[in-house]
């Protein structure tokens, strides 16, 4: 089976136009930008409101079903992929009505979909967008309004970082320290 080559590339733009060169393994993108890589995959480009306009905008590159545009991308070639997205924010909960023999109200419309590309690649670690987030407990107690999704995301991808050095371990409930050597520290029956 041929496995996918992933284009190695600084953004999801580079990757699609003019990436530094194709790795299907990691070890192989690292050799290609000549430093670590990660693997990511992103949004990329407008989002459509129809697959057939996604499809039309990005023909060539992505498995076109459709009868008289029948396309199968080479299996290298399979890094881009269509995606189905929800516009706008998740909907609130209903509270019960109990009216006219009705426990539940009409479901209110779903929501509108929309079809955005989103392209699989390396990229070189020099290449990670240097976002500095602050911690999720800071934001919370400093944030009267409520933040913003991009600020949330953020937070949620960075690594977590200790607030203060971690205090060394204190003795269990049922432990006890030796009065001729209290630095060693035994079971209490």
């Amino acid at each position: 089976m041929t496995a996918i080559l992933y284009p190695v590339a600084a953004d999801a733009q580079a990757a699609l136009d003019a990436p530094l060169g194709r790795a299907a393994r990691e070890r192989q993108a690292g050799a290609v930008a000549g430093e670590a890589v990660r693997f990511v995959t992103e949004p990329f480009g407008p989002a459509f409101a129809t697959r057939e306009a996604a499809l039309d905008a990005y023909a060539g590159r992505l498995d076109d079903d459709r009868p008289g545009r029948r396309f199968v991308a080479p299996a290298e070639d399979r890094f881009c992929l269509l995606r189905e997205t929800v516009d706008g924010r998740a909907q609130a909960p209903v509270k019960p009505v109990y009216k006219q023999g009705r426990r539940w109200p009409e479901p209110p419309p779903p929501p509108k979909t929309l079809w955005r590309l989103h392209v699989s690649y390396w990229r070189p670690r020099s290449a990670e967008p240097q976002v500095e987030a602050p911690q999720a407990r800071s934001a919370r107690r400093g944030a009267a309004q409520a933040a913003d999704p991009d600020l949330l995301r953020r937070i949620a991808r960075q690594p977590l970082r200790p607030v203060k050095p971690q205090q060394p371990l204190d003795i269990g409930l049922f432990e006890a320290r030796l009065p001729e050597a209290p630095h060693i520290v035994v079971p209490d029956e």
